[in-house]
């Protein structure tokens, strides 16, 4: 049975006239009648009974009248509950930490400022760990540094970004916009993690470059290895992006490493079987226009 035909059984209950019932639903008296005879031969028994050119409704169907009465409040009350969710959608994000550090908080103001009815949801981790969290659909969007192995993922790229060498005021380099790969051999590298897309690219170019180089400090955020930097403990390799107050205050210095780019693109990152919504949308095309 369709909620037509209990619309049109509610009415004919509450008119017990069906000429009048099919005048208040916009519709001809057979369709009416053609209506009430699919419920009885549905239900296999009497929902009126038909006296003297009039109708009455018999104790099964009173009882039908109950829940058809329920079961359209309920579909309108689930109409009305899923449009208000579709209004003010839940986005989980997942982010890399440079990314989450360096564009997160403005994007995320931009989205509420453009749709402010929006939710979200941040989760911030290595770019193989936001992989991971797309594949098991914990994860909407993908926002990450890093490169994606599964297939099953679709990236976007919407931001170049650069990898610099830094370095404290009272470390040597501090004083040198350029070094030599081979000054590098015996210093001690503040890193991130195994995972991290910022990790996995100075590997990949010091590999290249036939560089040896030792790590003194593994660290899974950018503040650490920026406080640790700072006092000296060590030098690293980071997103431009994330240190670009520390390079206008002088507590950070950043050097070119001579022959040695680290170019890189943020990319959005989403399953390729997941539905795209309006508001997700939005908040991709944004970061597409922005960047």
């Amino acid at each position: 049975m369709t909620l037509r035909h209990f619309k049109i059984f509610i009415e004919v209950c509450e008119t017990m006239n069906m000429t009048q019932a099919a005048e208040k639903l916009y519709i001809s008296q057979s369709a009416v009648s053609q209506a009430i005879s699919d419920l009885e031969v549905y239900y296999g028994t009497k929902l009126f009974e038909r006296l003297s050119k009039r109708i009455y409704l018999t104790s099964v169907g009173a009882k039908l009248l109950s829940y058809a009465r329920h079961i359209t409040e309920m579909t309108v009350e689930a109409e009305t509950s899923i449009k208000a969710l579709s209004e003010s959608e839940f986005i989980r994000i997942g982010a890399s930490v440079t990314v989450g550090a360096a564009i997160l908080p403005n994007l995320v103001r931009a989205l509420k400022i453009i749709s402010p009815s929006t939710e979200i949801a941040v989760v911030e981790d290595n770019t193989a760990v936001i992989e991971s969290l797309i594949l098991s659909n914990k994860v909407d969007l993908g926002l990450v540094e890093g490169e994606i192995i599964s297939p099953d993922i679709k990236i976007r790229p919407f931001l170049k970004d650069e990898l610099i060498l830094i370095s404290g005021k009272d470390h040597p380099f501090s004083k040198k916009t350029i070094v030599s790969p081979q000054t590098l051999e015996n210093q001690n590298f503040i890193i991130r993690e195994v995972g991290s897309g910022t990790r996995s690219l100075f590997e990949i170019k010091m590999a290249a470059s036939n560089i040896n180089w030792k790590a003194s400090w593994i660290c899974n955020n950018s503040e650490t290895i920026k406080n640790a930097v700072e006092n000296n403990l060590g030098i690293s390799v980071i997103s431009e992006k994330a240190v670009t107050k520390e390079l206008q205050c002088q507590t950070l210095f950043a050097s070119k490493i001579e022959g040695i780019e680290f170019i890189r693109y943020f990319k959005i990152a989403h399953h390729k079987n997941k539905f795209i919504t309006e508001k997700m949308n939005v908040l991709i095309n944004h970061l597409v226009k922005y960047f």
